[in-house]
């Protein structure tokens, strides 16, 4: 049976209407130019040829056209025409193929066609049709284990696959496992939890001489990279050790900034470009190092960088400038993060959510929403993340009405299930509300398991507008999913303490206690000329900390005169207040944003990270000293942005 003349078309519809099916004139004409229909290896070129070309439908039409002209052609075509079908997900050509091949006895016996089949059944997500079909080769041979193999992990069928490459080696011997395998196998162990099978895959390659291959330790560098902090440490012996381009420098910067570890991405970046020999960077490499400063707040840093994207003409590049307003964002320059925004040449839907994102953490929800509606008049539809980028801006803005249109707009105009991020984002707004009971019904009705961040939403509600018995239950499904979490522990203690239910404080104390929980040092880092300064409370390391201390007094002095009480209420009450006053005046913050008003120049923006919650008499202070300093005050915590100006903050003392 041929397959059809105008086989299934590719599921995209946007290639149906780009690659249109060609004519019989046009065949004819490239008959005439290029085609010996008496000479078989001509028709096999021809479908190659156009394959290459990218037009696979018109590949397919060619070896139609060779089925009808020289039968002879159909052997030397097949191979091709399968792999046509698999670039034009073409399944019922796919099929349509397969049986021909069974017919001429090309599969289970020809090795090209056999793997050329298996490479079709993937294509088209059929993996199990695949393994049928890989079933019924008597012996595959090393080419087609990877072929299927790698089919697999196309269709994140990643054990399956790690299963097929451990029965090569058993079958045979590791002399076996090439390259190519060796690049499959460590493609699928990058997706599993298990980080054991990438170290055992490393000792592997290892034994049988791959470990020089820069293709293959590029490939197990991004697989531990994929592990997290766990592997950091193997990454980096790996990274030592190997044969470095510009791909392994990318793999190990971009593995320190998602982990966080900013400081280690930006030394590793500024050693990349003083190490020479052709090394040179690219658009992958400062997407990856403006993600690292993008954690740290580094704005000075990112600045540079953004600089040199300017120099590089890659400001239009979707990937860099994406992350250039990631960057700024999270650098608290909202505006900047705009101007960036708009370089960018083609927006795609990450971009697009980049900045509605930017605007909504800043509290800027009307700004996000016009966003939103430019990028729906631009002609692309929201996706499941847009929708998290818009509900989050209406819940740092508080816009209560719109998050609830554009939840429900989500699910019955755009057909969208909401996920856990979407309830988190509406258990916030809801809470941010004082819809404590809404909120609680929400996360009840869920589809999905509620996780840390909507029951924590819930328990911040429960702070702001003093509901114990919610507070309660929230704590008790937290303390079910992680209960070694400080946090969880001192919010509730705060709680009680605000209602001044000082017996269930001491209860929560002796639990901490008992259970061996350790609250990890409250620090905050400020950034002025390049260099990060970190201060925790009651810090006296700073080389600078007599003057900090004595600023900060004088400061505290004019707060006070402005009106400023120290908020006691959550500090232990087993102090007097004179005590407690102290204790809150060396808070790491403070000290931090005192240091920063002695060294920057006036007028300019000061941004704060701090890896806690950021505490009620702190955050009072803040609007404060905005107000006497008429200066601008930025920080990041563990929960949000907080953009002090003028005595007030974006995040409506919600937090």
């Amino acid at each position: 049976m041929a397959p059809p003349l105008h086989p299934a078309p590719a599921s995209n519809p946007q290639r149906e209407r780009d690659v249109p099916t060609p004519t019989t004139s046009s065949l004819h004409a490239l008959f005439l130019r290029a085609v010996d229909p008496s000479r078989p290896a001509s028709w096999s070129a021809a479908v190659t040829d156009l394959l290459s070309s990218g037009d696979a439908v018109a590949a397919l039409a060619t070896f139609a056209a060779a089925v009808r002209a020289n039968p002879a052609a159909l052997r030397p075509a097949l191979p091709p025409a399968l792999r046509a079908a698999a670039a034009a997900t073409s399944l019922a050509a796919g099929r349509q193929l397969h049986l021909l091949a069974l017919r001429l006895g090309l599969f289970p016996s020809d090795p090209y066609s056999a793997s050329a089949l298996l490479h079709m059944y993937h294509h088209c997500s059929r993996p199990m049709d695949a393994r049928r079909a890989f079933d019924e080769i008597p012996d595959p041979n090393p080419v087609i284990v990877t072929a299927m193999a790698s089919g697999y992990v196309r269709n994140n069928l990643v054990y399956h696959s790690l299963d097929l490459f451990r029965a090569m080696i058993a079958s045979d011997s590791a002399s076996v496992v090439d390259e190519a395998a060796a690049l499959v196998a460590f493609s699928a162990s990058a997706r599993v939890p298990d980080r054991g099978v990438t170290a055992s895959l490393h000792a592997l390659i290892a034994k049988i001489g791959l470990e020089k291959n820069a293709g293959v330790v590029n490939t197990m560098l991004d697989s531990y990279a994929k592990g997290g902090s766990r592997d950091l440490e193997a990454a980096r012996k790996v990274f030592d050790t190997m044969e470095r381009d510009v791909v392994s420098w990318n793999s190990m910067i971009a593995l320190y900034a998602q982990n966080g570890m900013s400081a280690e991405a930006l030394g590793l970046y500024s050693k990349m470009l003083n190490v020479g020999g052709g090394i040179k960077c690219n658009a992958v490499v400062l997407s990856a190092v403006l993600l690292a400063c993008a954690h740290a707040g580094a704005i000075q840093t990112g600045k540079r960088i953004h600089n040199q994207v300017v120099r590089m003409g890659l400001e239009e590049n979707v990937y860099v400038g994406t992350s250039v307003v990631d960057m700024y964002s999270k650098c608290g320059r909202v505006e900047m993060a705009n101007k960036a925004f708009r370089k960018i040449k083609e927006k795609n839907i990450l971009s697009w959510s980049a900045m509605i994102t930017g605007y909504g953490i800043h509290g800027h929800g009307q700004e996000a929403l016009e966003i939103f509606a430019e990028m729906k008049r631009s002609g692309l539809r929201p996706n499941y993340i847009t929708f998290i980028s818009v509900l989050a801006a209406c819940s740092h803005a508080g816009h209560l009405d719109e998050g609830r249109h554009w939840y429900s707009a989500m699910k019955q105009e755009f057909g969208i299930e909401p996920g856990v991020e979407h309830y988190g984002c509406m258990v916030d707004l809801l809470g941010r509300a004082g819809c404590l009971d809404e909120a609680y019904g929400l996360i009840k009705e869920m589809k999905v398991k509620p996780d840390a961040a909507i029951w924590g939403a819930l328990l911040s509600a429960c702070r702001i507008h003093k509901n114990v018995e919610l507070a309660e239950i929230s704590v008790k499904r937290l303390f079910e999913l992680d209960a070694t979490n400080s946090g969880y522990y001192v919010l509730l203690s705060n709680i009680y303490a605000e209602a001044g239910m000082w017996k269930d404080v001491e209860r929560v104390r002796f639990l901490v206690k008992t259970r061996g929980i350790e609250k990890p040092p409250g620090y905050s880092s400020v950034e002025l000329k390049g260099k990060t300064h970190l201060f925790y409370v009651g810090d006296k390391s700073h080389r600078q900390h007599k003057e900090i201390y004595s600023y900060l007094e004088k400061l505290l002095e004019r707060m006070q005169e402005a009106g400023y009480v120290p908020n006691t209420g959550s500090v232990l009450h087993d102090l007097d207040e004179e005590e407690k006053e102290s204790a809150l005046r060396i808070h790491s913050e403070k000290l931090a944003v005192a240091f920063a008003l002695m060294n920057s120049v006036p007028g300019s923006v000061i941004h704060i990270i701090k890896n806690l919650r950021v505490c009620s008499d702190c955050h009072t202070a803040m609007k404060f000293i905005t107000k006497i300093t008429e200066r601008e005050i930025i920080i990041r915590d563990l929960q949000r942005f907080h953009h002090f100006k003028d005595g007030l903050c974006s995040c409506r003392d919600y937090w």
